[in-house]
């Protein structure tokens, strides 16, 4: 019985290769998609979840109430996990981490720069990450204990059972002792680092981090076995006011603690408010939606384009029922020719997915592989290769099931309204969700284009950013005076923070008048002498920073948002105590954008630090002149830092760095929104074929009347193209919801016109036209005579 509907279904997909054709590409083009989206996030549900014992591992963070509101926060004070572990008897192990930075280290001749960060005794008991050599408990329990993964074991020593137990020297200024080799991260790791030093070490070099008053450094926890982790959370609460209660007693600043496990901070990192909102789930969620929109389109195509040539078939489905062929028959019969066409698709697609698979890990900055060697994958495909046959051959099973047999016999079978109407329905939600697609590429190409062309209060263009470190620090007037004499440079200063990302704020700002019930949280950042002039910064009043002025050392610059909330009509020269130093304002500044659009612009105090300890040198070329700068500059720095590489960034590229999501997805949406419609478009194709040769003899006797070549092309066409209309009008309010939702999520962001839903349905109807035109000329072209004498 299988191997003769085997055979039929062979036979049908052969005879008919335009339509097998139409069918397979669709399929497979909708398959593949649908595949790369399933990899992509099976990648993204997978990152951290492969820690033992990930179920009692907890992420804590802050709620902060200033400003009358609730903000999150994974930043909290350096000592809180160390306290954690003593004082709560729920607790196994803790372990508090560092930023992620990038350090110089050396052996012998060999200087390098890696990546890392800094945790405490615990870490390895806390994250289960391989250890190939050393002792997870014994890791990093000293202060000059370093542990580094196999690539830096390799790329110093040759391999990680030479590298234990040598020494390796850390920003020419310390020697850390090789204690651990852990294995490099998984691919599916959200942390990324090379090294670990530890975390007392690091307190050496951020006194600040000791202090309860200060946030910044990371907590982790892991829970002892049956411990509630509701109850805990309820429990540490209120943890931190046994330590910094002097803050919460004469101030409105509120800081109150919760845990999140680990293995959901990667998917579930925005907060609103003390709640979690979502983070990149929202991506995971919208292009599971597209995977199975795409697919269901592809589905669509098939059934239309069945149900299309149903009267082609009618015949064979009537002799078949005259001979005894019961319904559920005929329905097995129909379903495995759809699974035959799937399982055909199904191989084509991996073929395409192999192709296709690096050219999508570009896009989205992946290391995704392909899981042939999984068993659970070729399940899951085969669950999708069924749910797909069956879903694209149920309606047509059983549509071509239910024909009459006498009325077939006897010629008289016509397609009732509802099956007509049912056909154009599907084609009307197949572009439904290729003008959504379209729309939602549309308005994320004008947001990202948005952030590029918007002033951001200062030019980023011909800026670059040097790491200060090494003798730089102690030598950076000699550095500027030395750059300032040098062609194709314009002007050099410092400042703590990258101007891209200032994220240091505090709340220890004091003025006339202030309101001692509200705490507001100023940004902060220390800059030298020629910062304004330098990032081409708008003076609203008073001046720059200047060795004219001694007092500077206590000056303060504001920009518009900080004059708002402290509230001074004539800020220039107005006190202001920031950290105890009492000083004054000494400028206002035109706000401009430090962080990303995502967020509002806060307010920011600038003070004076030619003499700070960390930071980045911020170097304006000549246009044109970036090359010639560049060398000189690194001519210098060799001069004057021979034990460290030289290295610099530039402004326009750490600005793009903020966007990086955003511009995968924007990515990622051009490719399958055009997928969606060129798979719309074939099941247009098709069905313009079969409606232009069911109509070969009207379109005879049309021209036979006179009908004008351009009268049938524009009878042909017009079905099509209210069919398109009627899916616009559909589609742009959902899509102006849609994308609006995701607009949402930026401060700033591009309007949304009427006229983007208006373009996307000029481009479908465009597409539609010429998809169908070829067909349609082709059948308004034929001659007459050929017409009137088919059978």
């Amino acid at each position: 019985m299988i191997k003769n509907y085997l055979k039929i279904a062979w036979r049908n997909i052969v005879r008919n290769k335009a339509h097998t054709f139409i069918n397979v590409a669709g399929l497979s083009v909708g398959l593949v998609c649908s595949l790369l989206i399933l990899l992509w996030v099976q990648n993204e549900l997978s990152v951290d979840g492969f820690f033992k014992n990930s179920s009692r591992l907890y992420c804590v963070y802050e709620h902060q109430n200033y400003d009358h509101t609730m903000h999150g926060s994974y930043n909290t004070p350096g000592p809180t996990a160390e306290q954690m572990k003593k004082v709560l008897p729920e607790v196994e192990y803790a372990t508090s981490a560092g930023f992620d930075q990038t350090n110089t280290f050396q052996v012998g001749d060999k200087i390098l720069k890696q990546s890392g960060s800094a945790g405490s005794a615990d870490y390895f008991s806390v994250f289960s990450y391989k250890l190939l050599q050393g002792d997870a408990k014994s890791a990093l329990n000293t202060p000059a204990s370093l542990a580094i993964s196999r690539k830096m074991a390799v790329a110093f020593f040759g391999s990680p059972q030479a590298a234990i137990g040598k020494t390796i020297r850390y920003e020419n200024s310390k020697n850390f002792t090789v204690t651990a080799i852990f294995e490099d991260l998984p691919k599916n790791s959200s942390q990324k680092f090379d090294y670990l030093i530890n975390w007392y070490a690091f307190l050496n070099e951020n006194g600040w981090a000791r202090e309860w008053g200060n946030q910044g450094p990371a907590t982790f926890v892991m829970l002892k076995p049956n411990t509630n982790p509701a109850a805990f959370e309820k429990k540490i609460a209120h943890f931190l006011d046994a330590y910094n209660g002097t803050i919460r007693k004469t101030s409105t600043f509120i800081i109150d603690l919760g845990i999140q496990r680990y293995d959901e901070g990667y998917l579930h990192g925005k907060f609103e408010g003390d709640q979690f909102v979502g983070g990149r789930i929202e991506y995971v969620r919208i292009f599971s939606i597209v995977a199975i929109f795409i697919l269901l389109i592809a589905c669509i195509n098939f059934m239309n384009l069945t149900t299309a040539r149903s009267v082609k078939r009618a015949k064979e489905i009537g002799v078949r029922k005259v001979v005894g062929a019961e319904r559920w028959v005929l329905i097995q019969q129909f379903i495995i020719e759809s699974l035959l066409i799937t399982i055909i698709s199904v191989g084509i697609s991996l073929l395409l997915l192999v192709l296709l698979l690096p050219v999508f890990n570009q896009i989205t900055q992946k290391q995704i592989e392909l899981p042939f060697n999984q068993t659970s994958f070729w399940i899951k495909l085969g669950l999708i290769t069924l749910i797909t046959g069956l879903v694209s051959g149920s309606y047509p099973a059983l549509f071509l099931s239910s024909f009459n047999p006498v009325k077939v016999l006897k010629g008289t079978l016509r397609l009732d309204v509802g099956t007509t109407l049912f056909r154009k329905g599907l084609v009307v939600f197949q572009f439904v969700l290729s003008v959504i697609l379209i729309s939602g590429t549309i308005v994320i190409s004008r947001q990202m284009n948005y952030i590029q062309s918007k002033n951001l209060g200062y030019d980023r263009e011909n800026m670059i950013y040097i790491p200060l470190e090494g003798d730089l620090l102690p030598k950076y007037n000699l550095f500027k005076e030395e750059a300032l004499r040098m062609p194709g440079i314009q002007s050099v200063t410092r400042v703590s923070d990258e101007p891209t990302n200032i994220q240091n704020g505090t709340g220890g700002v004091n003025w006339i008048g202030k309101d001692t019930t509200v705490n507001i949280q100023f940004s902060q950042a220390s800059v030298g002498y020629d910062f304004v002039k330098t990032m081409k910064l708008k003076v609203l009043s008073g001046r720059d920073f200047s060795k004219e002025y001694p007092t500077d050392s206590v000056g303060y610059i504001l920009n518009e948002a900080a004059l708002k909330r402290i509230g001074y009509k004539d800020p220039i020269g107005q006190p202001l105590t920031f950290w105890g130093k009492r000083g004054k304002i000494v400028g206002l500044i035109k706000d401009f954008h430090f962080n990303s659009m995502h967020d509002a612009i806060r307010p920011l105090i600038l003070r004076l630090r030619e003499h700070e300890t960390y930071g980045s040198i911020l170097v304006r070329t000549e246009p044109g002149k970036t090359r010639e700068a560049l060398a000189t500059m690194e001519k210098i720095c060799h001069q004057l830092n021979p034990s460290f590489p030289f290295t610099y960034n530039f402004s326009d590229q750490e600005y793009q760095k903020l966007y990086k999501n955003e511009q995968i997805v924007g990515k990622l949406s051009n490719g399958f929104a055009f997928l969606a419609v060129f798979i719309s478009c074939l099941g247009l194709l098709g069905l313009a074929m079969f409606t232009a040769e069911q109509r070969v003899k009207e379109i005879g006797i049309r021209k036979v009347l006179g009908a004008s070549v351009g009268s049938l092309f524009a009878l042909l066409s017009s079905e099509f193209l209210v069919l398109v209309v009627i899916a616009l009008f559909i589609a742009s309010p959902i899509a102006w919801y849609a994308t609006g939702k995701w607009l949402q999520d930026f401060a700033y962001r591009t309007p949304v016109h009427w006229w983007m839903f208006a373009l996307s349905g000029v481009i479908i109807i465009f597409i539609a036209l010429v998809t169908v035109s070829f067909q349609s000329v082709k059948a308004a072209l034929i001659n007459p005579i050929k017409s009137l004498r088919s059978e």
